[in-house]
């Protein structure tokens, strides 16, 4: 199959400038709005992203833009250092320094569409440094679709195939990487979810943002309630090798599918990173063998 051109808008593409946005249903109840290009600065770390991503029942459980991490943009792929670019937004981690503003962002942009349907986004984006040079080209496909015998869940399935340029290899790292202890190893795929209060956090016997934080079981299901008082569950799944969850619960309520956790991942030059990444959004609260049942029946 030939490669999309990730330079020249195709068939499918949306020109339309900044601020534009797509949407996931299942059926016809509206679950997500996808962001492709959003009107902030840069110390954001511009990327498409998902909110609000809603429950079958409406509830809201992304957040985007706290006040506690206000470059947390709902549910995205973010990476803190791609190369020493920052493209997870905010301060950057200096080993022996700390958290520092450094001007080194970069941004994810989209680029056009291969296929958009409502319930399916596929799409090409490109990864750039601060100069505008690309980092990564991405193809990205998104898929809302409804958990068979389960009227309360439906299923997001996020796909991505990043690709290094011919001649350079990229190196994906993270704050942990960079020599900041306590397990802060975050960058890949990343949910900012909203709740009244720390929400629960398990992986199977595992239970706690300290037990579940850093491993690599198969799901990870985070348990809250969010502001308007209505209970969720969101179960997460799909790990390549060497990935890891990171998990917090109580400076914040967040899961992230790991791509460095303790050491830095290389995509050599020319070479693909695949990831597949599901996470089935259930009204009201699972307990462990709920989720676990639902994982394993959902494949």
């Amino acid at each position: 199959m030939t490669e999309p051109n990730l330079t020249t808008p195709g068939p499918n593409d949306d020109a339309s400038g900044s601020g534009s946005a797509a949407h996931l249903l299942v059926g016809d109840t509206p679950v997500a709005r996808y962001v492709l290009a959003p009107d902030l600065g840069v110390e954001h770390g511009l990327r498409p992203y998902l909110h609000p991503v809603r429950t079958l029942a409406g509830t809201v459980v992304t957040d985007a833009l706290p006040a506690d991490h206000v470059w947390h943009l709902g549910a995205s792929l973010a990476v803190q250092d791609v190369n020493g670019t920052n493209l997870w937004g905010g301060r950057t981690y200096v080993r022996d320094i700390g958290y520092v503003w450094r001007g080194d962002h970069g941004r994810i942009d989209h680029l056009g569409w291969e296929e958009r349907r409502p319930d399916r986004l596929d799409q090409r984006l490109r990864w750039c440094d601060p100069t505008g040079a690309v980092l990564l080209t991405e193809r990205r496909t998104l898929t809302a679709s409804a958990v068979p015998d389960h009227p309360a869940a439906w299923r997001l399935d996020l796909a991505s195939t990043l690709t290094a340029p011919t001649g350079q290899d990229i190196v994906l790292g993270s704050p942990a990487t960079n020599g900041r202890p306590g397990g802060a190893g975050y960058g890949g795929f990343f949910w900012r979810a909203t709740a009244a209060e720390p929400p629960e956090v398990f992986a199977g016997e595992l239970v706690g943002e300290e037990a579940v934080n850093g491993c690599d079981r198969p799901w990870v299901a985070l348990r809250g309630r969010a502001p308007t008082g209505a209970a969720y569950t969101l179960v997460f799944s799909g790990l390549s090798p060497g990935d890891r969850w990171f998990v917090r619960t109580t400076m914040y309520p967040g899961v992230c599918v790991a791509y460095a956790f303790e050491q830095t991942v290389t995509i050599p030059a020319g070479t693909s990173r695949h990831g597949h990444h599901r996470v089935v959004v259930v009204d009201g609260r699972l307990d462990p063998d709920a989720a676990a049942g639902l994982v394993a029946r959902d494949g």
